[in-house]
């Protein structure tokens, strides 16, 4: 049974703490480094439900994607939400690891888990990392359809393929164009519109749209935009990252036992839609 320290460094050979973005927090939050693992959660956000699971489960180590203080904090006091996390894990011998722009610019990353969970063939990244002489690091992917759909299949794809939320999945576009090449971008991606732009490609899937970003792309280019929430474009890599630990475990003869939480942490919690136009624009149908 492997320690702590050893899972840990495991991780960070996959997702280099150094090439994360300097205002990011990754690595390990908290966990003994001589404890040994046996049994590792998976899940998005280091919230309170998802550490009451890996109590539940007899988990050693949980693995995050987001970070739970992103920005510092001058107390743990047990009576905040996130000192609350801190003090459940301690007490009960739990490790918790942050892979966050580290795990998005992974080969592979987060987008590649993205794509792969719509069936998407990918052709290379989005944003590539200059210090990647193989060229298939990077932020976010490009990629091909096997066969051209129409932007109203494409968007029906997404509400299929995707851990279903409250939100549903947005379409931005003429339903009935036709779409062979995609961008896709696990989480917030409006800051991407440029390289997306300049990729050429027929539609671009993220999350975290925003109005003005959007009503001004639209503008600006025929490219169609797909907006899935947050935390359902950054799932699929929890099944990824479990996947590559998997791997490695049996490799070394670990003998580790892997999950990946089905938990919804997405805030966003019902979705009261409003009545659909009777325009030959609207798309009807397609899941939520």
């Amino acid at each position: 049974m492997p320690r702590l320290s050893e899972v840990i460094a495991a991780l960070d050979a996959l997702w280099p703490p150094s090439r994360a973005e300097q205002w990011d927090a990754v690595g390990t939050v908290c966990g003994d480094p001589d404890a040994e693992v046996s049994r590792v959660l998976f899940a998005v956000d280091p919230v309170q439900d998802i550490v009451d699971e890996a109590v539940k489960l007899g988990a050693d180590l949980v693995v995050t994607h987001h970070p739970l203080y992103l920005r510092g904090t001058t107390t743990v006091e047990a009576g905040t939400f996130k000192g609350r996390v801190v003090h459940t894990l301690i007490k009960n011998d739990i490790a918790l690891h942050v892979a966050h722009t580290n795990a998005d610019t992974a080969d592979p990353g987060v987008s590649d888990a993205l794509a792969g969970a719509l069936d998407l063939r990918i052709t290379g990244p989005l944003v590539p990392d200059p210090t990647d002489p193989g060229g298939r690091r990077g932020l976010g992917r490009i990629c091909e359809l096997d066969h051209p759909e129409t932007l109203r299949a494409f968007a029906a794809r997404a509400a299929a393929r995707l851990p279903r939320t409250a939100q549903g999945i947005r379409v931005a576009g003429d339903p009935e164009a036709l779409v062979r090449t995609v961008a896709v971008s696990g989480g917030s991606g409006d800051s991407l519109f440029d390289q997306v732009r300049a990729a050429g490609v027929d539609v671009f899937l993220t999350a975290d749209l925003r109005h003005h970003p959007v009503s001004e792309a639209r503008e600006r280019s025929p490219l169609a935009l797909v907006d899935a929430a947050h935390w359902a474009t950054e799932w699929p890599w929890c099944e990824q990252a479990a996947a590559q630990l998997d791997a490695i475990s049996e490799r070394h003869g670990w003998g580790l036992r892997t999950h990946v939480s089905r938990t919804v942490t997405d805030p966003w919690t019902a979705h009261a839609p409003s009545d659909v136009p009777s325009s030959p624009s609207s798309i009807s149908g397609a899941p939520n």
